[in-house]
C-alpha cells in the first residue's frame, strides 16, 4: 500500500515538467540519457572534487544507460526521486540535477538530498531556485517528515546555499564518505517539512 502511494507520487510529477523562473525539473528518464552524459562529460573536473572517484567507464554511454534505469527503477519503487534541471533560456540545455534518495517511511519519513550544477550555471541563485521549488514537491506529494543534506566543511557554496533555504546545522560527521578517493569529514544538516 505504501509503495503504490509513493507510485502516485511520481506520477503526480506534472508532465510537461515543473516550472520555475528560470528552469524546468523533470524526473529521469531514459530519453535524456545522453543529455545527461553530456552534463556530465562537460562537467568532471569540475565535479571530481565534490564526489566518489570515478573510473573512466563511468562516462561512457553503456554506464549512462546502467545508471538512469536504476533512477527510473527507484523512482518506480518510491525509494528515490531524482529531477534533472534544464536552463529556460536554453530549451533543451540539461544544467544540473537533484536527487532525493533513501526514502525511508514508517516513524523516519525521511530522505537524502544531494545535487550539482553546471560550472558555468555556478553563482546565479538557479540550484536555490530548483531546490525551493523541488523540496516543497517531495513535501507536499510525498509526505516526507526530513530531508537531510550533507557537505564538506570546505564547500561554502553548499553551506550558504542550504542555509538560504532553511536547513539547520546538526554536528559533523568524521570520515563520513569517501570523495574522491578520500575519507572525508561532512557537515550534516536537515530540512523539517514546515507542515509537520
Amino acid at each position: 500500500m505504501a509503495i503504490e502511494a509513493e507510485h502516485r507520487a511520481t506520477a503526480q510529477f506534472p508532465p510537461e515538467g515543473m516550472k520555475t523562473e528560470r528552469v524546468v525539473l523533470r524526473p529521469a528518464s531514459s530519453q535524456y540519457t545522453g543529455a545527461l552524459l553530456i552534463y556530465r562529460l562537460a562537467n568532471r573536473a569540475h565535479l571530481d572534487h565534490w564526489e566518489p572517484l570515478r573510473e573512466g567507464s563511468f562516462f561512457t554511454m553503456p554506464a549512462a544507460n546502467e545508471r538512469m534505469a536504476l533512477m527510473e527503477n527507484a523512482m518506480a519503487a518510491g525509494t528515490a526521486l531524482h529531477l534533472l534541471i534544464f536552463s529556460n533560456e536554453r530549451r533543451h540545455a540539461l544544467i544540473g540535477d537533484c536527487h532525493f534518495t533513501n526514502i525511508v517511511r514508517g516513524p523516519f519519513q525521511a530522505c537524502h538530498l544531494g545535487y550539482s550544477i553546471d560550472q558555468h550555471y555556478e553563482g546565479r541563485g538557479l540550484m536555490r531556485e530548483a531546490l525551493a521549488a523541488a523540496l516543497s514537491f517531495i513535501f507536499d506529494a510525498y509526505g516526507l517528515h526530513r530531508v537531510m543534506a550533507s557537505y564538506r566543511p570546505e564547500n561554502d557554496r553548499s553551506a550558504r546555499l542550504l542555509a538560504s533555504l532553511g536547513f539547520e546545522h546538526e554536528g559533523v560527521a568524521k570520515a563520513y564518505l569517501k570523495i574522491d578517493g578520500q575519507w572525508a569529514d561532512h557537515v550534516l544538516t536537515s530540512l523539517v517539512n514546515p507542515k509537520d
